[in-house]
């Protein structure tokens, strides 16, 4: 007697099927590059033209605010609800309940754009519900399959949401000077993020996507790019004292660099979603070098931030490449666009910070000249992402 396998008969799922909310990847990836896109026009427009932004949080503030609480911050969602998952085995938001999220992320992004029409609070209120209703989502399956060491996310999400919660209380006049060392903290999160995360994991894509390579770690060095990262976001936060700032971003500049090299091989080069995640990590060394050398009064602290938010946008681009294929079951092979636009951001970068570095009366034409390579790399993603991200899986698989 023959036996039959019934997964064998179980017809896979067409790749045609509308599936953008079965997998918080999906909606929260296509969001933060339309959110790239968008706030970088607006961006220009307040600077270049006679557009009055007025908008709830004002313009440099805005600009800030919006790209680590409205891009960076969408990416990080993506990525957690669908790592989480597989953390855990425990489903997260799919369906109407991730709809419902990503809705309250959009209403954070356009209410202060009216702030003529609807209420302060209410506008702070709609912002910083997001941050803990994710976590929330966060920790539900990490606790269920107790896998408690995972809840480090979520305290970082935390942290933002404290950040976040300091810059509204500057907006609505209860405090004085706290936007600025809240979007500081949720930036130093946010790398916080990227540097456990990366040490979890780009050794191990280098290692499976670059045959022949053979990363190197070292546990006292991790421990050490880590420790470092806490003490320089505790420090910010309460004692930024400019000696103490610079010596640790020193120490932290040599720590990631050693971490780097210990990683590389020249065979990433022949492989576009490694070198992106390279390149992006020596952008995170040559920020914390620049803000070394801010004590100098060399380097002007903006440009040492922009540093540092070239890691952040560079490797958030790489792992939205990387993870949107991986988890739509297609081989790890952008398109040859997505080579282009890896090229055009880190160019648009090296635009941003170099060229005010060493030519300052250049300043207005090197914002304009990389704000319009940065959008392009975002058009070139949205283009090849925006079918992948909405179609079910090639494989047949959930999510």
């Amino acid at each position: 007697m023959t036996l039959i396998n019934i997964e064998s008969l179980q017809k896979p799922i067409p790749p045609e099927r509308f599936s953008l909310f079965e997998l918080g990847f999906r909606p929260f990836f296509l969001a933060a590059a339309v959110a790239a896109i968008a706030l970088m026009l607006w961006w220009l427009a307040q600077l270049f033209t006679a557009v009055d932004a007025n908008v709830y949080y004002g313009a440099a503030i805005w600009h800030s605010h919006e790209m680590v609480f409205g891009f960076a911050v969408a990416v990080i969602a993506g990525f957690l609800l669908t790592a989480v998952r597989n953390w855990t085995s425990v489903q997260t938001l799919k369906g109407n309940s991730l709809v419902t999220l990503v809705m309250l992320w959009l209403a954070g992004r356009l209410l202060p754009l009216f702030s003529t029409i609807f209420p302060a609070w209410l506008i702070a209120v709609v912002d910083f519900a997001f941050l803990p209703l994710l976590a929330l989502s966060v920790a539900i399956p990490i606790l269920r399959a107790k896998k408690r060491p995972q809840l480090i996310f979520v305290a970082m999400l935390l942290l933002m949401l404290i950040g976040n919660v300091m810059v509204h209380l500057e907006i609505l006049g209860i405090t004085v000077g706290s936007a600025e060392a809240g979007i500081t903290l949720a930036i130093n999160t946010v790398v916080l993020m990227i540097v456990i995360m990366a040490g979890r994991v780009f050794p191990m894509f280098t290692k499976n996507g670059a045959p022949g390579a053979e990363p190197r770690k070292w546990p006292w060095l991790e421990k050490t790019v880590i420790a470092t990262m806490i003490v320089l976001l505790v420090v910010e936060l309460f004692y930024p004292q400019a000696w103490l700032v610079a010596a640790l971003a020193a120490v932290a500049a040599l720590a990631h660099a050693a971490r780097l090299w210990g990683w590389y091989s020249q065979r990433v080069w022949s492989v576009p979603l490694l070198w992106v995640l390279h390149l992006g990590y020596a952008w995170l060394v040559l920020g914390f070098a620049l803000k070394a050398l801010v004590i100098t009064e060399m380097i002007a602290p903006l440009l040492a931030m922009h540093a540092i938010a070239a890691a952040i946008a560079i490797l958030c681009l790489g792992m939205m490449s990387r993870v949107a294929l991986g988890h739509t079951g297609r081989a790890l092979m952008p398109a040859s666009s997505m080579s282009w636009a890896f090229a055009l951001i880190n160019f648009a970068m090296a635009v941003r910070v170099l060229v005010p570095m060493f030519v300052p009366d250049w300043s207005a034409l090197a914002m304009i000249v990389s704000g319009g390579l940065w959008l392009i790399a975002f058009v070139l993603f949205v283009y090849v992402y925006l079918p992948i991200l909405c179609r079910a899986r090639v494989d047949g698989q959930p999510g």
